[in-house]
């Protein structure tokens, strides 16, 4: 079995979920961001949640953000950070937008206009969609009348920290997005901004703390668990290349009660970080064999093709 070292606490930057969701727990911090990466001075009502949770419905699969919070005009900022390409982030964004809607209102309400304006932010260290910028910004027009906005009070946004189009961005903007993928001391010294200053100091206090440090370890024991449950009967190079068969019969074991929990193809191949390609091919077999996912003949019929 495949051994994964641990990153320590001390050595993790914002890109890495556990610490930017502890970050963003500040008030603060969250205001310094999204004002930063909004270029727009932004005041946040309450301490942000982070890691919650949206279910519309027992069926449903459910929803799970890492940063939430409200302004004073009670606009809704949801953000997202996002250190692997799903190949799923747009389509996945939309699904977010849709929970989030649905949440807003009351059962009930029968007045559209109640529902809140919102914010939609995900943060990533790639380029979602390619035309090398820096920051993408989705707000409803109209393909007729590109002038004309729909004015429903959604806004999709899409930060690429790798982006090209450095001389549109202010320079606390650009520092900021070196600052995403290296959270050190010696970045924060060297921007002007106030902000980043203010965010980097909730850094060092999350990496200084003793208790963050046994919460973030309880979290990699649980991640390391999940993943150790399809791996330890044998990992070879990959799907691609084979694997022996008690591990790969493990691996579809693993991966069939993992979609009977509502678990996505993404979900799963992050959880056994696994490629995420032999993941679906693996699923679309077993959803073929859906509800009873007999692993036996799941694995029969991979073979046969």
């Amino acid at each position: 079995m495949e051994n994964k070292t641990v990153t320590k606490l001390e050595d993790l930057n914002l890109v890495d979920r556990f610490l930017f969701d502890e970050t963003m727990e500040s008030r603060e911090a969250y205001e310094a961001a999204v004002s930063i990466l909004l270029e727009n001075e932004t005041r946040l009502l309450d301490k942000s949640e982070t890691e919650k949770e949206f279910r519309v419905s027992p069926q449903l699969r459910e929803v799970r953000l890492d940063v939430v919070s409200m302004d004073s005009e009670k606009r809704i900022y949801y953000t997202e950070m996002q250190q692997k390409n799903t190949g799923n982030l747009r389509k996945r964004s939309r699904y977010y937008q849709a929970h989030i809607d649905v949440s807003l209102l009351e059962p009930g309400s029968r007045d559209f206009n109640a529902l809140n304006d919102s914010c939609f932010i995900l943060i990533a260290p790639f380029d979602i969609l390619g035309k090398g910028l820096c920051r993408y910004t989705f707000e409803g027009t109209c393909r007729e009348c590109p002038d004309l906005k729909l004015g429903d009070g959604a806004i999709r946004v899409f930060i690429n920290t790798k982006g090209k189009n450095r001389e549109e961005f202010s320079e606390e903007f650009l520092d900021f997005m070196e600052y995403v993928t290296d959270s050190s001391t010696e970045i924060a010294d060297r921007t002007k901004s106030g902000k980043i200053k203010l965010i980097h100091r909730q850094v060092q206090k999350i990496k200084e703390s003793e208790k963050m440090g046994v919460k973030y370890m309880q979290r990699w024991e649980e991640l390391a668990e999940a993943r150790d449950e399809g791996l330890a009967e044998g990992r070879s190079a990959g799907l691609a290349e084979g694997r022996s068969e008690g591990g790969e019969r493990k691996l579809i074991s693993l991966i069939c009660k993992k979609l009977c929990k509502g678990k996505s193809v993404e979900e799963i191949a992050e959880d056994l970080e696994e490629d995420i390609e032999g993941i679906q091919k693996i699923c679309e077999t077993a959803k073929e064999l859906a509800p009873d996912y007999d692993c036996d003949r799941i694995y029969e019929r991979l073979h046969e093709e």
